[in-house]
């Protein structure tokens, strides 16, 4: 056994291990270089990661602003048709009805680009005998620029529609 063996050996290093053995050969060149280390790192995964976070929280955002601007046609449609069942005839319904369903979706704030609302007079039949309905629907092509708050022009649009029928009052006739 050579010399430096044995001293290795005796420092507790063992053969071949350890900075003792590994002087000139090519092991300890590797072991003394420098190692690169992580730095930045994390930044270039944030880099990576995060547009694709704050994109699908935009897109989560967007969907529960549709679904506001839908929930509110459909309240339209809804006080539209409440308002033509509460009046004294068939006759005059058509006005106050739609007039309630415009006013509910400019009191909610949804701009709609165009808007219509259609309102049907029909019947129903119940054991106590035939009883006037009222439905109406709303239709409503809503700019998504408008819902997300973004720069205004933009040709995407998504068609809203909401209807509802109420019964109207048969002792509330003239």
């Amino acid at each position: 056994m050579r010399r430096a063996d044995a001293e290795a050996e005796a420092a507790g290093q063992g053969r071949g291990w350890g900075w003792g053995r590994a002087r000139g050969t090519a092991r300890a060149r590797w072991l003394r270089w420098p190692r690169r280390s992580d730095r930045g790192g994390i930044a270039i995964e944030a880099a990576i990661v995060v547009p694709g976070v704050v994109g699908l929280v935009l897109v989560a955002i967007a969907a529960g602003r549709v679904q506001t601007a839908a929930g509110t046609v459909e309240a339209a449609a809804r006080a539209g048709a409440r308002t033509g069942s509460l009046q004294r005839s068939v006759a005059g319904v058509d006005k106050p009805a739609a007039d309630s369903a415009l006013a509910t979706l400019d009191q909610q704030g949804v701009a709609c680009r165009t808007s219509r609302v259609q309102v049907d007079t029909g019947t129903m039949d119940l054991p106590g005998g035939q009883v006037a309905t009222v439905t109406v629907t709303v239709f409503c092509d809503v700019e998504l620029a408008d819902l997300l708050g973004g720069p205004s022009g933009l040709p995407v649009t998504t068609h809203l529609k909401g209807t509802f029928t109420s019964v109207m009052d048969r002792y509330r006739g003239t």
